[in-house]
């Protein structure tokens, strides 16, 4: 299949590489030369705009960091909706359901086909193929689709309606920002009390408090304290954020939620929107006084 691939970040750059390796042809953009020059190098084609792309190949698929961008490249100037091929546009970013049905809508004037596919899985889960991809539009479309989605990870289909797949992914993302925050809580509670965390990680992974931020995130990022799992606190916030406005606008009142994100605009404001999602435990420990991990494996108490 010729695919048009747009957005080659951290996430973008892997799935695209993928494709390419699977045999698929591919037309790429980005606003950064260094990274199409490497797709490039695999035999990708580069394109100079979201319109350019979508002049050159049916198929359009988009890795994105925000609604904006998400937006402009699908409906904006020189954006996807100008181009003289593009028949769909699958896009693999979080941009919330009300975000997907506004694009979804303009698309549709111009015969292009929207389909939701946000993925979950991290950085990790890019490089090795095995993201959550979660899948909403028409089922012909879908099926068409899935050889290229199977490349990228395990695929589910949701249903038909658009921005159903943008409504899974956030629940999912929830569950995962509130991971790493309760972790976070439980891990500086021990250390306070005096024990080790890594063997707390240990007992918790063992236990029925194995979670994905005790499994992955503490054992890779936090208790080593590179903070580098590979995905923003931004991008993080952002999502936590959608996934509030979305049972607001649901009618649901979710104290939990409501918890989980006053607890992560804390971290954005002291952390920063480019910091590591798992430095999350930072604001956590100061308030505690108290260090989680470090080189020694130890604990240094204030």
């Amino acid at each position: 299949m010729d695919i048009g691939f747009i957005g080659l970040g951290n996430m973008g750059f892997p799935m695209a590489r993928r494709l390419i390796e699977a045999g698929h042809g591919l037309v790429v953009f980005d606003t950064r030369k260094e990274v199409t020059g490497k797709l490039e190098a695999l035999g990708a084609k580069p394109a100079t705009s979201p319109k350019d792309v979508a002049d050159q190949v049916e198929t359009v698929m988009a890795s994105l960091p925000s609604l904006q961008a998400s937006l402009e490249v699908a409906t904006g100037a020189n954006g996807v909706i100008e181009g003289s091929r593009a028949k769909r546009f699958i896009d693999l970013s979080t941009v919330g359901s009300a975000m997907a049905v506004k694009i979804h809508g303009l698309l549709a004037k111009r015969n292009i086909v929207q389909i939701d596919c946000p993925v979950s899985g991290g950085v990790g889960g890019a490089e090795k193929g095995t993201l959550a991809v979660m899948v909403s539009g028409p089922k012909a479309e879908f099926e068409l689709l899935r050889p290229a989605l199977d490349v990228i990870g395990k695929v589910f289909f949701i249903g038909e309606k658009p921005g159903a797949a943008q409504t899974m992914k956030l629940a999912n993302n929830f569950l995962s920002a509130t991971a790493i925050a309760a972790t976070s809580e439980a891990v500086v509670m021990g250390v306070k009390a005096g024990l080790d965390p890594a063997v707390m990680i240990d007992v918790i992974n063992a236990g029925s408090g194995m979670n994905t931020a005790s499994r992955d995130k503490f054992p890779r990022a936090v208790l080593p304290r590179s903070f580098d799992f590979g995905f923003a606190t931004g991008l993080m916030v952002k999502d936590v954020r959608l996934a509030l406005e979305e049972m607001k606008q649901l009618g649901l009142s979710m104290e939990v939620a409501d918890a989980v994100g006053r607890l992560w605009e804390t971290v954005i404001s002291a952390e920063g929107a480019e910091s590591d999602f798992t430095a999350a435990i930072k604001p956590i420990e100061k308030k505690a006084g108290v260090v989680v991990g470090g080189a020694k494996g130890g604990v240094t108490g204030k």
